[in-house]
């Protein structure tokens, strides 16, 4: 089945290259596209080589990943006519060229939309893995150095990229998955070198032929054509008219006349007797007093009627083979019972709860949540917990990995029989991990949260430092 999508792929290349003949007249300008266009041809070669291979694999397994993996096809193909059309065409001024990238702009978004709409998805290592590095199709925007961009967004998909292969353990479904990290990273690794060979300091648009413009703009497939220009600006207001002027020139003299005065401008002031000032006589403050003429104070954040904030309904139901946990307030002693081996448990903005899930398990994901508790018996894949504070999880069994990213505040309690599990953690602080000792009690110990970095003549070598206080 891989191998026949591949086919289809190429294939579709194909016609998408005798399209863009037949586009041209069969023919190319002396200066144009038959000097350039051989990087189209080059990313032809990218497009039908390891794009073909994610398309194919991300089809075999399907799901979410197929679905994402159509959206990444369609911002390949809307980058292709950019690059079509700068073979041809010399490149336009800045206003205009933004328009031009802006199809490419839009797929990109759509892209890392659809990672943030399913983030309950089992699969959404993967789709974070296509969300943080799609922006590297963003190179035709960057001068000089497109390359090391493309570069920079790989390398933020490779914390995903392992965590999508960490917890499967059926030999032909990993070897799937390990197959499809690993032509999805040969994208960007041939996309630089292609970059390298073709657009060193960014996109070569041709040295003749007409400027680019707005109107021969990529659009991705179904989408909808430029709105018009816009109307003429409107007629200038006519300022030789007399209404006005001799007032306003009048008033003018008058305020000069004044300043003039210097100090004597103040003898025209009014003087006020202490009957009629407020912090001498308290009276005029109260309710038969002076109206207030000025703006009126402002009121303090409690008297503003707080607008009710918007609750979704709480969710506790198996779907297929996956948990669902979400939107649960202050509720404690949740609790999943009846579970499988393949099942997998997903908690999702809950906040003053416990859950606790028995039996053994493929893998527990805690995402966005605060005061959580989660109690478990036995995992054999992993336990994330992303995006939280002030958690705590307990392990009563086993369990290999535990995951912790972008959190602030996580308590590990281990079991004598989890002792030998893997912590793993990044961009997260106040993380203790509690050991139980012989007598039955814990022993806290804090997970480091500052490293110190040093080059020993080989290699960068980073060790934990610990603050005195």
């Amino acid at each position: 089945m891989a191998e026949l999508a591949g086919l289809v792929q190429r294939l579709e290349v194909a016609v998408g290259r005798l399209e863009t003949v037949a586009a041209g007249g069969g023919g190319s300008s002396a200066g144009g596209s038959g000097a350039v266009s051989v990087y189209v041809d080059a990313y032809d070669s990218l497009i039908s080589g390891p794009v073909a291979q994610y398309l194919a694999l991300s089809q075999k397994i399907g799901g979410d990943v197929q679905k994402h993996a159509d959206m990444m096809k369609q911002a390949f193909a809307c980058q292709r006519q950019l690059l079509v059309m700068a073979s041809g065409s010399q490149k336009p001024s800045d206003a205009n060229l933004s328009s031009l990238l802006a199809p490419v702009s839009k797929a990109i978004q759509e892209v890392q939309s659809f990672r943030e709409l399913h983030r309950s998805s089992p699969l959404f290592n993967h789709l974070s893995a296509v969300s943080e590095s799609v922006p590297a199709l963003g190179w035709v925007a960057m001068e000089p150095k497109p390359g090391p961009y493309v570069k920079e967004m790989q390398d933020a998909a490779t914390f995903y990229t392992n965590q999508s292969v960490w917890f499967l353990h059926n030999g032909d479904l990993k070897t799937t998955h390990v197959d499809w990290v690993k032509a999805y990273i040969a994208i960007w690794t041939d996309l630089q070198a292609y970059i390298k060979q073709h657009h060193t300091t960014g996109l070569s648009w041709s040295k003749s032929g007409p400027v680019a413009s707005a109107s021969a703009a990529p659009r991705a497939p179904g989408g909808a054509p430029p709105p018009p220009p816009p109307g003429p600006p409107p007629p200038p207001m006519d300022l030789s008219g007399p209404a006005g002027g001799d007032s306003a020139e009048a008033n003018r003299n008058a305020l000069f006349a004044s300043l003039n005065k210097g100090s004597d401008i103040t003898k025209g002031l009014k003087h006020v007797s202490d009957d009629q000032k407020t912090h001498k006589n308290p009276a005029l403050k109260g309710p038969g007093g002076p109206l207030r003429s000025g703006p009126k104070p402002f009121s303090s954040p409690k008297a503003a009627a707080a607008s009710p904030a918007r609750s979704l309904p709480a969710v506790l139901e198996l779907d297929g083979k996956k948990w669902k946990v979400e939107n649960q307030e202050g509720a404690q002693g949740l609790v999943i019972s009846d579970t499988e081996l393949k099942q997998v448990v997903y908690a999702f903005k809950c906040s003053n709860s416990t859950l606790q899930v028995k039996g053994k398990i493929n893998s527990i994901t805690v995402d966005n949540c605060k005061k959580m508790g989660l109690v478990f018996d036995d995992v054999v894949g992993i336990v994330e917990v992303i995006n939280c504070k002030d958690v705590k999880v307990q392990v009563m069994g086993k369990v290999p990995t535990i995951s912790i990213n972008k959190t602030d505040g996580c308590h590990v309690y281990l079991s004598p029989d989890s002792l030998q599990c893997e912590i793993v953690s990044a961009k997260s602080s106040e993380m203790n991990v509690l050991v139980p000792g012989k007598d039955g009690d814990y022993t806290e110990l804090p997970v480091p949260e500052q490293f110190k970095t040093v080059w020993d003549g080989k290699k960068l070598v980073t060790t934990a430092t610990e603050i005195a206080g």
